[in-house]
């Protein structure tokens, strides 16, 4: 605020306008109860507060309260135009600073001086920072359940968890991951995801795509359940162990515990021999269960338990997500542009959005910043001349020497 003290048998009351209020920043922080990114879907837009304006008497306005955005455990964020990674939240109450909120505007008392002692100048607050972001959800489970589809894996994790995913007789059945959490005893507990069907393909967007892919990276061990009624289950292991190293090379080295389902039908009891001796045949240890009757269920619980317990810890794609600032902000570039010069730059921009153009005094301070940034003899050697148009931001300004 411009403004003087004005008070009875005070003549001379000096400069005494307020600054501007902080605006308010938006953060990111993980709540552990959310496990979705769908609440996005009906609200993709945000915006903190600005700051109260500044008032008489060298009253500053009110900073703004920042913006809390709340977003599940294991989500990602990504700059959507410099595709940079931001961040990496997977702990509860984590925060990551997306958006930091401008500084309050300077009001007149801070351009007083003994030379200068009654300055009709003040300053804006900051602009406002804007950006587009692009949140992946990566579900944070120890264990995560693959196989093709109708294999039970959704069965599985119903037996042994709380979850009541979607249950049916007919491919693509899960369309969405699902976790759950197993309690064995007082000291171990297991958190599941049953990740959707996967087909051959699926690395490129077949059948159901690679959308839940991304997930099993956050696994540490898997279950590969296999469908006792298959053609070839040794096969469907093969094939799914090839869609998972062609989308990720690290997953084919997670540790893998071979469970062949649906033991309670006769035709498949009836097989388990020959499907023991080929997995067996391929160096692995399968265990035959029935997600209906809960046949060896709790065993093999046990073993992903066993698993998990020397299986290293998983890195998340950033340790300490944090707010990375424009290297360089001072840097402009001027070119020449239809109607005149165009000259861009973080700083140059900031402060003339920051400058009141209707106060003489401001515009001489903003002349005075674009010695010292170097604009001016940067136009000069591009051949600016008299009366030409200088745009900087959203502003218009006539060159005059």
């Amino acid at each position: 605020m411009v403004h003087f003290h004005r008070e009875k048998f005070v003549p001379r009351g000096g400069p005494d306008g307020g600054d501007g209020g902080r605006g308010g920043s938006v953060y990111l922080e993980v709540v552990p109860t959310l496990n979705t990114l769908s609440s996005f879907s009906n609200k993709s837009q945000f915006n903190a507060q600005d700051g109260a304006n500044g008032g008489p008497n060298n009253m500053s306005g009110r900073s703004a309260e920042d913006l809390v955005i709340p977003v599940p455990p294991g989500t990602i964020i990504y700059d959507d135009v410099k595709g940079e990674l931001l961040g990496d939240l997977v702990q509860p109450g984590q925060r990551l600073l997306v958006a930091k909120g401008g500084r309050g505007g300077l009001g007149n008392q801070h351009f007083a001086s003994s030379s200068h002692q009654a300055p009709r100048i003040a300053e804006k607050g900051e602009p406002r920072q804007e950006r587009s972001l692009r949140l992946e959800l990566k579900l944070i489970a120890d264990i995560g359940i693959v196989g093709v589809p109708n294999a039970g894996k959704s069965s599985l994790l119903t037996v042994v968890t709380n979850a009541h995913p979607k249950i049916g007789d007919y491919p693509f059945t899960t369309l969405d991951p699902n976790l759950g959490v197993a309690v064995l005893d007082d000291r171990t507990t297991l958190v599941l995801a049953d990740i959707p069907g996967l087909i051959e393909g699926a690395h490129e967007g077949a059948g159901l795509g690679d959308a839940f892919l991304r997930h099993i990276q956050r696994t540490r061990v898997l279950i590969h359940l296999l469908d006792g009624l298959s053609a070839d289950p040794l096969a469907d292991l093969s094939q799914i162990n090839n869609e998972l190293a062609l989308f990720d090379a690290q997953l084919s080295a997670k540790p893998q515990i071979i469970a062949v389902n649906k033991m309670d039908l006769p035709e498949v009891r009836e097989r388990w021999p020959e499907i023991k001796t080929g997995l067996e045949e391929k160096g692995s240890h399968p265990i035959a269960i029935s997600a209906l009757t809960g046949e060896n269920v709790r065993e093999l619980l046990w073993q992903a338990a066993r698993e998990l317990s020397r299986a290293p810890a998983v890195q998340t794609a950033t340790e300490l997500p944090m707010y990375r600032p424009a290297p360089d902000a001072n840097a402009f570039t001027v070119e020449r542009v239809a109607g005149g010069w165009r000259v861009s730059g973080a700083a140059i921009e900031r402060s003339a959005a920051m400058t009141f153009w209707e106060h003489e005094e401001s515009v001489r301070r903003f002349q005075r910043l674009m010695e010292r940034l170097g604009v001016d003899e940067a136009l000069h050697r591009a051949g600016v001349q008299e009366g030409e148009t200088v745009f900087i931001g959203e502003f218009e300004l006539e060159w005059k020497e």
